[in-house]
């Protein structure tokens, strides 16, 4: 199929991409690397009246280390960040993610605050965003607002994102001292969606072990070490709803979170 006709707007400054979504709203997409957007607009899953192109705001193409995170701006690509070559000091569970992100055509162009945006509840960003609590900038015309990534992503491909708002920025936490940070998923091939990814902060006592591909959205929960581990992970795998689907059955993703969980944590 082909999209349906919509104008076409390169943008130059930051300014003029929030204007331009202040005016269109709803009717209005983003369009950075399209890796997901153009699947859409093929479908006619999506029929925007415009189609606003950043890959030219130099301003939103940055990779900063602040004091207490690492800031990525809405044109950096996920090939970028990934090489990246202090990235494993910085934020070792990008690191260990990145290289499951897809394959490395769609990493060249995908960018992403792209991916954070679209929510697919596979996919690896997302699910590092929200396991190391990390946050989301917005910005409209009227302003900026700021969102931590349990409260932005609501859904499959749901956010809070307001029609008129843009994902400027996403910040990832920077690596603690005494923390371990681990990344493991199943998938059939080597970049194909999810079936689960799991992803862990893991303490002396306590770990925070994000959840991916098994809910609408990628979960995050906070479990014990030791002996309470396995009725943990297991209470953990029936809470989050699991479906069945042509990739896995319910019962097998639970199964995955609770021996692959467990393996991932202890460090078998």
């Amino acid at each position: 199929m082909k999209p349906a006709a919509f104008d076409y707007v390169r943008a130059d400054t930051r300014r003029q991409v929030v204007e331009l979504l202040a005016e269109y709203g709803q009717e209005a997409r983003i369009i950075a690397g399209g890796q997901s957007l153009m699947a859409v607009l093929n479908m006619r899953l999506a029929q925007p009246k415009l189609l606003i192109d950043i890959n030219h705001v130099d301003e939103l193409a940055y990779i900063e280390l602040r004091n207490d995170c690492l800031a990525v701006g809405a044109g950096v690509r996920q090939a970028q960040l990934l090489a990246r070559s202090s990235l494993m000091d910085e934020v070792p569970l990008l690191a260990l993610a990145m290289p499951w992100i897809g394959h490395f055509q769609t990493r060249n162009r995908g960018t992403v605050c792209g991916s954070v945006a679209h929510a697919d509840p596979s996919a690896e960003l997302p699910l590092c965003l929200v396991t190391l609590g990390g946050e989301i900038v917005l910005e409209s015309k009227k302003g900026k607002r700021i969102v931590k990534a349990a409260d932005f992503f609501q859904g499959i491909l749901t956010t809070d994102k307001r029609a008129d708002e843009l994902v400027v920025e996403v910040r990832f936490p920077l690596k603690r001292e005494g923390i371990t940070y681990r990344f493991r998923e199943i998938a059939m091939r080597h970049g194909d969606f999810a079936i689960v990814s799991l992803a862990a902060v893991i303490g002396t006592d306590q770990v925070e072990l994000g959840i991916g591909g098994v809910a609408d959205r990628p979960q995050r929960r906070s479990l014990p070490r030791g002996a309470a581990l396995p009725d943990a992970l297991n209470q953990t795998a029936w809470s989050l709803d699991a479906q069945d689907d042509v990739q896995a059955s319910a019962a097998y993703r639970r199964q995955l979170i609770r021996e692959l969980g467990h393996q991932l944590i202890e460090g078998a």
